[in-house]
């Protein structure tokens, strides 16, 4: 691409284009490319493009990824970004890689990190999964792929945003259930599920569609009522798809043989179905599992050991060729 990358391997799909692994010949700096689709775009520059570009610059964390340049070559526009060698998807599907409880600590507190810096930015991410959460070999986690993010106002009671957001697994119960109004919980309740899968190593919540998706919830953390969740009824579509039958949380007693009591805890939290109950992530940070409960978090080092890189997308292509052998 142009003179100065070349380009070494597609490592993912974005929201709206490749991403390709390529080195700067200059540096000899690794960077990863993010090719912004124009070809649907006749009115000039697709702006989802041009709200993840505003969005990027505005952001400067350790736990967010860097936007190092844009760079424009004939009918594409290319987002430079440095790169990473994991990503979490990755990385828990690794058959032989194994995370220490230290670790799994030290990796979802810089995740509770990314996010509250964002929150405090007035940035709403709306796509947390496993995939979009990257990792280095030295044991840097940093949020990527903002191709859905916005600003959101925090004193603004009429919100209005698409609940067509949030990759499916991931989606909390409000979007499910057609809210339009929302706020920092959609973020944290993706964060409770890779809280949990980063201890599973699978997602917690696996529907095939929008119902399923519910019905995967409420299997886990217990139907909605007036009593857990005082607004529910005030929701579009609650009359629409009320749950199959009614449930009690089963959350405790399915993972407490996982997870350690105050891990649990703040797990349970973090996936209350109602959002005004879910911690936020700053608050999230201060609870016991990082303040009091061992083991302290351990920066997980040994990602260097492991033999080429792990990104989601290369796991399924490894799945892929495996199966047509």
């Amino acid at each position: 691409t142009g003179s100065i990358y070349e380009r070494k391997a597609q490592v993912g799909e974005g929201t709206y284009g490749k991403v390709y692994k390529a080195v700067n010949t200059l540096t000899n700096e690794m960077v990863a490319l993010k090719r912004i689709r124009m070809e649907a775009e006749r009115d000039g520059f697709p702006i989802t493009a041009l709200r993840e570009i505003k969005l990027l610059q505005s952001v400067r964390h350790e736990n967010v990824v860097s936007l190092l340049e844009m760079m424009v070559e004939k009918s594409s526009v290319y987002m430079v970004f440095e790169y990473m060698d994991h990503d979490l998807s990755g990385i828990l599907t690794h058959p032989n890689f194994v995370l220490e409880h230290a670790h799994i600590k030290h990796l979802f507190k810089q995740l509770l990190e990314g996010l509250a810096y964002l929150h405090k930015r007035g940035v709403l991410h709306r796509d947390i999964k496993g995939s979009n959460i990257l990792l280095s070999n030295s044991g840097q986690l940093k949020l990527a792929d903002f191709g859905l993010a916005r600003f959101y106002n925090k004193h603004k009671s009429t919100l209005d945003y698409t609940n067509r957001v949030i990759t499916l697994w991931y989606r909390p119960p409000e979007l499910l259930l057609g809210a339009t109004a929302y706020g920092t919980a959609v973020d944290v309740w993706g964060a409770g599920c890779l809280m949990v899968e980063l201890y599973t190593r699978r997602a917690i919540f696996q529907g095939q569609d929008e119902i399923q998706q519910l019905e995967a919830i409420y299997d886990v953390m217990g139907t909605p009522s007036k009593d857990n969740w005082a607004d529910v009824e005030r929701l579009p579509w609650y009359e629409l798809i009320k749950p199959s039958r009614e449930r009690k949380s089963q959350f405790r007693s399915m993972f407490e043989s996982v997870l350690p009591p105050a891990g649990l805890e703040l797990a349970a939290q973090l996936l209350s179905l109602d959002p005004a109950e879910r911690p936020s992530a700053a608050v999230a940070l201060e609870s016991d599992y990082f303040t009091k409960e061992a083991p302290e978090p351990v920066r997980p080092t040994g990602l260097g050991d492991i033999a080429g890189e792990w990104h989601e997308y290369e796991s399924k292509q490894r799945r892929r060729k495996e199966k047509s052998q």
